[in-house]
């Protein structure tokens, strides 16, 4: 952790025997999804394993699923993951590309909240799955002094499989801790303004570079079963939300813009149209010319970057598709880091003052 610790004291009144404690700082855990160790088999089956047995991500019984997980699919499921993240691999800096992403994101977080709020506030980052797990992050944050947290998922829509799930693991994290620093979790900022915003000028900023506008922007969401929707998860309607507050904003007609979700495992039918098909039908209906981009996605990583930039620019190119060009996650661009500054802001207020 790069921040500086609260200095440990005494409690007033204490006696002279009285263990010091650091106390004093507000900490604001950032938390992506998480990535495996390595794109060997063994620490892609450790990953798929914690990854596909969360109750929020594949809720089917454990006396149904966990035999089909454990026997069949963690016996070949890692080797093709494995090859899926090699392909997109930072090999130079031996991790993939999310965890440089967020790290990127977090060290450009910490500058901009360093500069509104100094030494109050400590900024860190945690995955869901994998490391740095959120329980050793929750734990350092409580030993160098911070009496809050606020837990900040960087999902820009709610769901189960993503921020709720993040949202139970810092929980669990905070029952372990004898004395628990007072908490917050982000709401969503799918409408956000300033998220608008990023996710607009990245576009104008992608099209600007382009010989020839795309014939429509595909905006690609991680999909969900659709009985999720149903038991009530309102992922769905704020990714609809997204896209018409993205074509607003552009100042758009409906005809160039289309919302699609990836990603679809297993049987049961998901949110629809998926992605992949819908690339290919938008091919043969004569729209060769086609721009992807995957909001719900803050990082760029392996849905991205291998499913999008791979696998469904294949599906276009093989029904007749010419132009296809992927426009990345927000990452760490500027606007973005302020648009999470700004949702950060909104959800300290009564915990720490900004300064000047």
């Amino acid at each position: 952790m790069q921040d500086s610790p609260a200095i440990a004291t005494c409690p007033a009144h204490a006696g002279a025997d009285h263990p010091k404690i650091a106390r004093g700082k507000t900490g604001i855990l950032l938390a992506n999804l998480g990535t495996p160790d390595d794109y060997s088999y063994w620490p892609m089956r450790r990953y798929l394993n914690e990854f596909l047995s969360d109750k929020r991500v594949i809720d089917y019984p454990a006396w149904k699923w966990q035999p089909l997980l454990q026997a069949i699919i963690l016996t070949k499921r890692p080797f093709s993951s494995g090859e899926a993240y090699k392909s997109i691999w930072n090999h130079e800096a031996g991790e993939s590309p999310l965890m440089t992403i967020t790290k990127d994101q977090t060290k450009q977080f910490r500058k901009v909240m360093k500069a509104r709020y100094g030494d109050q506030v400590m900024i860190d980052f945690c995955m869901r799955y994998g490391n740095p797990s959120t329980e050793s992050k929750v734990r350092e944050m409580v030993k160098a002094g911070c009496e809050r947290i606020l837990f900040f998922p960087l999902y820009p829509h709610y769901a189960g499989a993503t921020s709720a799930t993040a949202n139970d693991q810092f929980f669990r994290a905070l029952m372990k801790e004898t004395w628990q620093p007072a908490s917050r979790t982000i709401e969503p900022y799918f409408e956000h303004p300033a998220y608008i915003e990023s996710l607009a000028t990245s576009v104008e900023e992608a099209y600007a570079e382009l010989d020839k506008k795309p014939d429509i922007l595909v905006v690609s969401y991680h999909g969900m079963p659709l009985r999720y929707l149903k038991q009530g998860d309102p992922y769905h309607c704020q990714c609809q939300k997204t896209t018409r507050l993205l074509k607003e904003r552009l100042g758009w007609e409906d005809t160039q813009i289309k919302t699609t979700f990836q990603s679809k495992f297993g049987p049961e039918e998901w949110l629809q149209p998926y992605t992949v098909e819908e690339v290919a039908r938008l091919a043969e209906a004569g729209q060769k010319n086609i721009a992807v981009m995957a909001p719900a996605f803050s990082a760029d990583c392996i849905e991205t970057l291998e499913e999008i930039n791979e696998e469904i620019k294949e599906s276009f190119e093989e029904a007749g598709g010419e132009e296809f060009t992927y426009i990345p996650c927000l990452n760490d661009r500027d606007d973005h880091i302020e648009a999470l500054a700004k949702v950060a802001d909104e959800n300290l207020v009564g915990w720490v003052t900004p300064k000047g």
